[in-house]
């Protein structure tokens, strides 16, 4: 229940949500002062959010900060958490990688270079799927494909949130008689870090981070960034504004 009120919630306030109601309400109401206040309010916001600068900004300022490979100790288990494939296509005989294949594909790399000697992959099926299959059973998959030993790869298929990746990751590790102490390595989008560590942190599993699959990139300063509205930027603060409304959510439910 709490995952599909968290999105329901989380879909009225949306950058593009908030400017919508503003400029509808704006249209309804334009023969009075607070109904042209409104219209110009959601299209200045509009102009705003569709800032590509603005938005690489903020992208920037919220994810963290990469880490060097090279820099890290080994790990017996790396994390891997899913939401990653486009589980509404239904396809059996490959895995379809919306963005944030990083998750998978870095993970794999870090098991190659042998700065993880084991992956555990944490995921369910999420939201109204089409594919019978979960993401963790997918993901697998595609790991087998790219050469990681069965033997070296657990699954948790059941969670349906970030917070419910930590509580049944720790359950596995328990089932495994893995030290609770034992410091794994966490790998999920940079953009989602904060909260995923968060919740593996309440559950009282020791990690360490490794960001993967940014959405900022290096500061520009071309007329185009700057100045040219683009369709992207919106999607980039709709990203940050579901992630900061599901911080709120999950501090309000007790999960951080």
């Amino acid at each position: 229940m709490f995952f599909y009120l968290s999105q329901f919630l989380s879909s009225l306030v949306m950058p593009l949500s908030i400017c919508m109601i503003l400029i509808v309400f704006g249209l309804i109401t334009i023969k009075k002062k607070a109904g042209v206040k409104s219209l110009a309010s959601g299209v200045i916001l509009l102009f705003l959010f569709s800032n590509q600068f603005l938005s690489n900004e903020a992208i920037n300022a919220w994810e963290p900060d990469y880490k060097i490979i090279a820099s890290l100790p080994e790990f017996e288990y790396g994390i891997v958490l899913t939401g990653v494939t486009n589980l509404s296509k239904e396809v059996y005989d490959r895995t379809f990688f919306n963005k944030g294949a990083d998750r998978a594909t870095q993970a794999i790399q870090l098991y190659k270079l042998g700065k993880i000697k084991k992956i555990l992959i944490t995921g369910g099926q999420g939201l109204n799927p089409r594919n019978p299959n979960t993401e963790a059973e997918l993901l697998r998959d595609f790991m087998l494909i790219a050469g990681v030993e069965e033997a070296d790869i657990l699954i948790e298929n059941k969670a349906k949130n970030t917070y419910q990746n930590a509580a049944l990751t720790k359950e596995i590790f328990n089932q495994s008689n893995i030290p609770a102490e034992q410091t794994h390595l966490l790998i999920t989008s940079a953009f989602h870090m904060n909260r995923a560590k968060g919740c593996f942190d309440k559950v009282g599993l020791s990690t360490e981070t490794f960001p993967v699959d940014y959405y900022g990139y290096n500061r520009k300063f071309d007329l185009p960034i700057l100045i040219y509205p683009d369709p992207y930027a919106i999607f980039i603060w709709q990203k940050l504004f579901k992630e900061w409304v599901g911080i709120v959510m999950y501090k309000v439910a007790g999960y951080l």
